[in-house]
């Protein structure tokens, strides 16, 4: 009996909705979504014929889905990693658990958990003490008991070499930007920014330092055009990470803060290039959402996001302001031309898709399911 209802007992751990939103709580929102639909579809391989979902909620997940074939509950009384180790562990021991956003119970058997990269091993100065303490031990633990996935190849081999495993542990189901296309831009974030169409480069990230953030702000600097400032979306976290850059003082920049998606959607519209300097990447999706509203892009040359973007952006050294300032100069001259631009993002976005990713996830379950 027990085996029978290990077939049929898919769950999913939801405490991403109890987290604020950044890249990693957006993975696993979109692709619960492609999922669910996969699912009200019948689109399952034979082996999950029979499976049912369910979506396990902690109590203080402030966000649902709405989805129409995966079940939402909510359980437990506990919150964060005590409730993945205690609650979450107990509820789901009978099935297979899918964690899509870096963590999950560490002794459940049946559990496919998405590792989105392998910072915590490869720049420890990124992150605090404590921080950094759970997540490596975290991860140890999980290559000894866990099925793997990650979001590109990059990271899989990253995360290989950290935890001395094989390659073929990992399973790739890579992010997609569809979902930013169905977003409604609010273009009324132009006049309350103070800034004009075409005449402003963009950057989208939170202040720590893997971001980076502080080229693009001196790359400002020396471009040294106040009619074409820098807008700067995010915010830092300093529970997390061990310090942050930027300031709101820098010549050439305009802080905004966190934006709603229907703004940030607005300035990718109008924006004379986007901007993203990142130090280390596991996937690098802001290049590709921006790239939906075709709008140009000047990216770092971190792995990941070489990876992404392919031959659809242009690229600057992480640290290389100069380099990057003479690329903006180029951008507000119209060079290269956008029409060459625009041909090679539409290619690399119909390389990733919500629906595929599901899809590979799901045979991945099947597998746990049926094994």
């Amino acid at each position: 009996m027990t085996s029978g209802l290990r077939r049929r007992e898919i769950y999913i751990n939801g405490r991403f909705l109890s987290q604020a939103v950044t890249g990693v709580q957006r993975y696993a929102a979109e692709l619960v979504k492609a999922l669910d639909r996969l699912v009200a579809e019948g689109s399952v391989p034979p082996g999950l014929a029979e499976a049912t979902f369910t979506l396990l909620l902690p109590p203080n997940a402030e966000r649902e889905l709405r989805l129409t074939a995966i079940g939402q509950r909510r359980l437990g009384r506990l919150r964060g990693h005590a409730w993945d180790q205690v609650e979450l562990a107990h509820a789901s021991r009978q099935g297979v658990l899918v964690s899509l956003a870096n963590s999950g119970p560490v002794l459940h058997r049946r559990h496919l958990i998405v590792l989105h990269d392998a910072q915590v091993y490869r720049h420890p100065e990124f992150f605090s003490r404590s921080y950094l303490a759970l997540h490596r031990t975290l991860g140890r633990l999980y290559a000894r008991t866990a099925h793997l996935g990650t979001v590109s190849a990059f990271s899989r081999k990253e995360l290989a070499a950290a935890l001395k495993l094989s390659q073929e542990r990992f399973s790739v189901i890579p992010n997609s930007a569809e979902h930013i296309a169905a977003t409604v831009p609010d273009h009324s974030i132009l006049a309350r920014l103070g800034i004009e169409p075409r005449r402003f480069f963009l950057a989208v990230g939170s202040m720590n330092r893997n971001k980076n953030i502080t080229t693009a702000i001196e790359a400002a600097r020396l471009l040294g055009r106040a009619d074409h400032p820098l807008v700067v979306v995010g915010g830092g976290n300093h529970q997390v990470f061990g310090g942050s850059d930027g300031g709101t003082g820098a010549t050439g920049a305009i802080f905004a803060g966190r934006l709603s998606d229907e703004e940030v959607a607005a300035l990718y519209c109008h924006a004379t290039a986007f901007v993203f300097p990142s130090l280390y990447e596991g996937f690098g999706l802001p290049p590709l959402e921006a790239m939906t509203f075709g709008c140009p892009v000047l990216a770092s040359t971190a792995e990941a996001v070489v990876e992404v973007c392919g031959d659809a952006v242009r690229y600057f050294e992480p640290h290389d302001a100069e380099r990057l300032s003479t690329l903006m100069r180029e951008r507000i001259e119209g060079i290269p031309s956008l029409d060459l631009l625009a041909a090679a993002q539409g290619e690399r976005l119909k390389l990733y898709s919500w629906q595929r990713s599901a899809q590979t996830m799901l045979e991945k379950l099947a597998l746990l399911a049926n094994s």
